[in-house]
């Protein structure tokens, strides 16, 4: 896997995004790996995310979801859109104590203007939680980067996914 690399951070003035800012304190701070075929992301949960007792939002599932089936948009269509519609299925609940959750996103089909993307959300020991499609209204390229979009590239290095769970874990555990 090759992180992406986040193309507005540091370079974009009024670059707030809720959910890949990492700079955002009130944000979900998300990275986003390429796998092959799958934007891959790892995130761990805090004890502000609850909607019951260590049981993480079912909300914020959906803004897990909405924002690594974007970045497929971003990053293997090369360009931006919105999203369109998103259905939702919660599988089993996902409980904040884990030590992470992983986070997986598909291109499922493009059609001129449509581009669908399936997303998951996975628990440390391979459980499905939850899973979406997202349709996305994609921009044409001239209109995404007069819109500000910018072109989302590949890190050099290569790194496992333990190693992407190991540098999330501690990362969140510093914070």
């Amino acid at each position: 896997m090759k992180k992406i690399i986040n193309p507005w951070v540091g370079n974009t003035n009024g670059y707030n995004c809720f959910g890949c800012d990492p700079n955002n304190p009130m944000g979900m701070r998300m990275d986003f790996y390429w796998d092959g075929e799958d934007v891959v992301s790892v995130w761990k949960a805090g004890a502000n995310h609850v909607s019951w007792i260590d049981t993480l939002h079912g909300g914020l599932q959906a803004t897990l979801l909405d924002e690594i089936c974007g970045w497929v948009v971003f990053y293997q269509l090369q360009t931006s859109g919105v999203t369109a519609k998103m259905e939702m299925r919660y599988r089993k609940p996902v409980s904040t104590v884990w030590p992470y959750i992983l986070l997986r996103a598909r291109l499922v089909e493009q059609k001129r203007t449509l581009a669908v993307v399936k997303g998951e959300i996975w628990s440390p020991d391979g459980m499905l939680c939850a899973e979406c499609t997202c349709t996305y209204f994609v921009y044409a390229t001239e209109k995404a980067i007069e819109m500000g979009y910018e072109p989302a590239l590949l890190d050099n290095e290569d790194v496992d996914l333990q190693e992407v769970i190991r540098r999330r874990v501690y990362k969140d555990i510093r914070r």
